[in-house]
């Protein structure tokens, strides 16, 4: 259970109460029961799913990646130990973690201070992952 990652790092609470953990993905972590996996390299051991989502860009194909954030969604709120993670766990992740945020209710015009307040003050890096977060439903 997500209770479990009290002492992580880039461990963010939802505003519904679920955790998720947001991370590089070089780093070493203790196991999630499922991961997005928001660039090339490493993948985890455990459950994942990765998106095509270019550095400092938005994904590449719209459909997959809000299907597979409504996935990370559902999972996390169900208690799942949720993780997502990028090559450098800023850009690509932080506005990942905004698109979970407006999910589980957070009004889209606050994401982006969200997550930089809560996870990184770099998190969503260009003007276009911004307007991205404005197609998350």
């Amino acid at each position: 259970m997500a209770a479990d990652w009290e002492e992580e790092t880039g461990l963010v609470s939802m505003p519904g109460g679920a955790r998720v953990r947001g991370r590089r993905l070089a780093d070493a972590a203790s196991p999630a029961d499922f991961a997005l996996v928001l660039a090339e390299g490493p993948l985890p051991a455990w459950p994942h799913r990765r998106i095509r989502w270019p550095d400092f860009w938005v994904p590449l194909d719209r459909a997959d990646a809000l299907d597979a954030l409504h996935e990370a969604h559902r999972r996390a709120t169900a208690g799942e130990r949720l993780e997502v993670a990028c090559r450098g766990g800023v850009g690509r992740t932080g506005t990942a973690l905004a698109a979970l945020a407006i999910l589980d209710g957070l009004p889209t015009g606050e994401a982006v201070a969200w997550v930089r307040d809560r996870y990184h003050p770099k998190a969503v890096e260009t003007p276009w992952q911004r307007r991205w977060l404005r197609g998350v439903r």
